[in-house]
C-alpha cells in the first residue's frame, strides 16, 4: 500500500486524499489537537514538508520529490500502524498562540484552563497585575505555567510534577520561552516540598480518569504516560488531595483553579457543602473549577 503510494503520487493534494482515506479506514481516534482526519492529515503533511501550517491552498498541487514523498508517507504510516498521538510525531502541541515541545514522556496538552488564561481568569482576577506567586500542579510539560507567566507578567511561579521525565520535558519548554528566572520547576507529589509557600493563585490539570474508562480509552491515549491520566477508582484521587490541602498554601484573597474531566457530578457528591464555581470553556460549564480560599473544605 505504501510502497505502491510512494511511485504512483505524486502532489500535496494526492498523498492528502491518501492519508484521509486511509486514516478513515484505520478508525483512528482524534483527541490531541484536531478533531477529524482533513485537519489532523493536513497539519502532519504541513509539518512534515516544513509548510506554513495556516497555508495548505498554495501548496496543494505543488508536486513532491521523492524525499518528500517518502518522509509524508512513513509519519503517515506510523500514525496508523502505531496509534501515535500526532503530536508525538511531530514533537508540538499547541495551546492557542502557544507552542510547546512533546513527546511520550508527558501528556498532549490540551486543557481548558489555557483559554481562562489567556483571558486573566475575568472577571475572578481584578487585577492580573496584583498576581505576584503562581503554583501550577501536575505540570506535565510546564505549559499552563508557561500560558500563566504571560497572563500575569509580575508572577513568580512554581510548577510541580512527580515524573522527572515530564520535568526534563518542561524544562526544555520554560528554556525556550527564556522564562527561568520566574518559572521554578520542582520535582515532587502535589504540595510535598512547598511547606510554608503561599499563592494568590494555585492552577491544577491533574490526573482524572477514573478506572473503568481507562480500560476503555482509546489507542492514542494509552501512547501517553498512564500517571497523567489515572486517578483511582472514581477518577478524583489527586482532586481531593488538591482540595485536602490547598488553603493552607493560598494566601487571603488566592483562587483555587481545577480541571476535573467528566466528574462533576462525582465531585459535587463527593462536596456536597462546597460551593464551586464553575467556569465556562469553549467545552460547556462542566470541565473546570473555581474555589476563593474562604470556600474550601
Amino acid at each position: 500500500m505504501f510502497d505502491q503510494a510512494e511511485t504512483e503520487l505524486s502532489t500535496l493534494r494526492d498523498l492528502l486524499r491518501f492519508a484521509v482515506s486511509h486514516y478513515n479506514e484505520a478508525q483512528l481516534f482524534f483527541g490531541h489537537g484536531a478533531d477529524n482526519a482533513w485537519d489532523e492529515a493536513a497539519y502532519l503533511l504541513l509539518h512534515t514538508l516544513h509548510l506554513p501550517l495556516d497555508r495548505l491552498e498554495p501548496f496543494l498541487d505543488a508536486r513532491l520529490t521523492r524525499d518528500e514523498r517518502a518522509a509524508v508517507l512513513h509519519v503517515v504510516e506510523r500514525r496508523i500502524t502505531e496509534r501515535l498521538p500526532v503530536a508525538y510525531l511531530t514533537h508540538e502541541a499547541w495551546l492557542g498562540e502557544y507552542r510547546f515541545y512533546v513527546d511520550e514522556r508527558v501528556i498532549v496538552p490540551r486543557s481548558f484552563i489555557a483559554e481562562l488564561l489567556r483571558e486573566q481568569l475575568a472577571p475572578w482576577i481584578d487585577d492580573p497585575g496584583e498576581i505576584t506567586a503562581v503554583l501550577d500542579l501536575c505540570t506535565g510539560s510546564a505549559c499552563l505555567a508557561i500560558v500563566a507567566a504571560h497572563a500575569f507578567p509580575a508572577a513568580t511561579i512554581d510548577a510541580v510534577d512527580l515524573s522527572p521525565e515530564a520535568l526534563a520535558v518542561a524544562r526544555r519548554n520554560v528554556a525556550d520561552y527564556d522564562l527561568g528566572e520566574r518559572i521554578r520547576l520542582v520535582e515532587g507529589d502535589l504540595y510535598a516540598g512547598l511547606e510554608g509557600q503561599r499563592y494568590d493563585l494555585i492552577i491544577a490539570n491533574p490526573p482524572y480518569v477514573n478506572s473503568s474508562s481507562m480500560a476503555t480509552l482509546p489507542a492514542e491515549y494509552r501512547r501517553e504516560p498512564q500517571l497523567a491520566l489515572a486517578s483511582g477508582e472514581d477518577g478524583l484521587d489527586l482532586t481531593r488531595a488538591i482540595l485536602t490541602a490547598a488553603r493552607q498554601h493560598l494566601r487571603p484573597h488566592g483562587v483555587l483553579i481545577v480541571e476535573i474531566g467528566h466528574n462533576r457530578v462525582q465531585l459535587e457528591a463527593a462536596f456536597p457543602t462546597t460551593p464551586f464555581t464553575w467556569l465556562d470553556t469553549t467545552a460547556g460549564d462542566q470541565y473546570v473549577f473555581m474555589l476563593q480560599r474562604a470556600d474550601l473544605p
